[in-house]
């Protein structure tokens, strides 16, 4: 199998397991799929954040698919021991995702609804990381960036990071704080936010 098949196939699972099969167990319980949308005017940091989330997702897919049909070339020809790299950071990327989606139990969700109010969740890899979520979908795109290392793979990598910042920091972070209070705060305090010890937000 080519380098392009590989990556499509490993993404495409992957959309299955984070957004569809996660989506249908939060459905069976508790009757909402988690999905609460692109949130915000458009415009708004909220919403640009939500959209860029979505071009991320679109191009992963795409990148591959423009190998495929020669519409673009790798940047670098990697070799097997890079692809082999590739592959098993999105693996572990994979792998962490869902471990992190069933450590938030029924607090899962994809956006935020500001009159929405969940349980604070610390365990499992939420005691290493305030959004190891975030942290391994990254993971999961610089691998994929890594088996089709083509123009569109980085851009959806890019767009990944600027959404996943404009998210944490402007959207979900004033959400908790508001929700959570001091709980939230302690907790940011002493965890870091996609690296552990790293994005500390001070008490």
């Amino acid at each position: 199998m080519s380098r392009p098949w590989i990556a499509l196939v490993l993404f495409l699972v992957y959309c299955a397991l984070a957004f569809g099969w996660r989506s249908l167990r939060q459905l069976r319980a508790t009757g909402s799929t988690g999905f609460r949308g692109i949130s915000g005017p458009p415009g708004s940091v909220e919403w640009t954040g939500g959209v860029l989330f979505v071009a991320a997702l679109v191009l992963a897919v795409i990148a591959p698919i423009a190998e495929l049909a020669g519409w673009v070339a790798p940047l670098v020809e990697p070799g097997a021991a890079v692809v082999g790299v590739g592959v098993a950071a999105v693996v572990a990327g994979m792998a962490g995702t869902l471990w992190s989606q069933v450590a938030m139990g029924e607090s899962w969700r994809i956006g935020v609804d500001a009159a929405e109010r969940t349980r604070l969740v610390t365990r499992g890899p939420f005691t290493l990381v305030r959004n190891p979520i975030f942290s391994f979908m990254t993971l999961t795109a610089a691998g994929m960036a890594l088996v089709v290392p083509d123009a569109v793979a980085l851009a959806s990598l890019l767009a990944l990071v600027a959404a996943i910042e404009l998210q944490v920091r402007f959207v979900e972070e004033p959400y908790l704080l508001r929700t959570h209070g001091d709980s939230y705060a302690d907790y940011c305090a002493r965890v870091g936010r996609f690296v552990p010890g790293l994005g500390l937000l001070a008490r």
